[in-house]
């Protein structure tokens, strides 16, 4: 499906580039030691600067889901999932991906799932795979 890549920044360059490497790159705080996601120079839980990426275990469930059926573009393949994932490391460390490999209507709320990477340019995007 084509996608909009994100510009890279310097706090979030680790997490969209991790893939390169096969891993999720999740901001943590040294602090507090708290995972957050979208990554940020800040831990919004402690408002302490000793932050950065720790790779993660890539296992997670879906929380939530959407079925999307609207083909915005002629070259996007309907229908295709949009999930919230929570990984396994954290409660509510959640960010929102796709699920792949699975027929959309395999989908459930609580389904294990696995990240893979797909890159796009020099953006390895993190999405997810029934485990």
């Amino acid at each position: 499906m084509p996608r909009k890549l994100p510009a890279l920044t310097g706090d979030n360059r680790a997490f969209w580039q991790g893939g390169k490497n096969n891993a999720l790159l999740i901001h943590r705080c040294s602090a507090c030691t708290r995972y957050f996601h979208p990554p940020s120079p800040v831990c919004p839980a402690c408002n302490s600067f000793e932050v950065g990426p720790e790779a993660v275990s890539g296992k997670g469930q879906v929380a939530s889901f959407t079925i999307n059926h609207q083909p915005w573009t002629p070259e996007l393949q309907e229908p295709f999932v949009i999930a919230i994932v929570e990984l396994v490391e954290q409660a509510g460390l959640r960010f929102v991906s796709n699920i792949e490999g699975i027929p959309v209507t395999d989908v459930f709320i609580g389904m294990p799932v696995r990240v893979h990477f797909q890159q796009e340019d020099d953006v390895w995007l993190p999405l997810f795979v029934k485990d």
